[in-house]
């Protein structure tokens, strides 16, 4: 494992790989919810509408951005933010594949997609989550994010977190 390594770089929501990690990101966190509540796994018709009708196309610029991380060159990770606001973005997508966690990705990953939302303009950033990714939380509050009160009305958010984005520091 000595030498692999991480990259990060910005990526068109509906490019290859971008559309695969949404797809595996999708499937994982909709059959833990089924499973917890329902006993079951997604459905596949259902997972293919849901897929195709969260393209990601509120994460293109002007307003957001998605960012990919390989690791080793292969696609293993994405991140991305959208301004809410003038003021705010959201940090959203953000998803290491099962075989490269404990890596060192996910922290990476939100780091850059926090820069991308300072370079929208945003100065505060927000997120929700599911009660059941406890290690999302985690991985939030590791990284200075504290729960808040919400922020939207989404139905399957049971936490809402907020991390006010200091200016980049400048180079002298």
């Amino acid at each position: 494992m000595a030498g692999m390594t991480w990259t990060i770089a910005p990526e068109p929501y509906d490019s290859p790989a971008a559309a695969a990690l949404w797809r595996a990101y999708y499937t994982e966190v909709s059959d833990r919810w089924y499973l917890l509540h329902e006993g079951r796994r997604t459905d596949p018709e259902e997972l293919e509408r849901e897929v195709a009708a969260h393209s990601g196309a509120d994460l293109a610029p002007p307003r957001g951005q998605l960012l990919v991380g390989r690791y080793d060159g292969t696609p293993a990770g994405s991140a991305g933010a959208r301004l809410l606001d003038p003021d705010t973005a959201e940090l959203t997508r953000v998803f290491v594949r099962p075989e490269v966690r404990g890596r060192g990705g996910a922290p990476l990953l939100v780091a850059a997609a926090e820069e991308a939302a300072r370079a929208l303009g945003a100065r505060r950033i927000v997120l929700d989550t599911r009660s059941d990714l406890v290690e999302a939380r985690a991985l939030y509050a590791r990284l200075g994010y504290t729960e808040t009160a919400p922020h939207n009305t989404d139905p399957y958010a049971e936490h809402w977190f907020r991390k006010e984005l200091l200016p980049a520091p400048s180079v002298n």
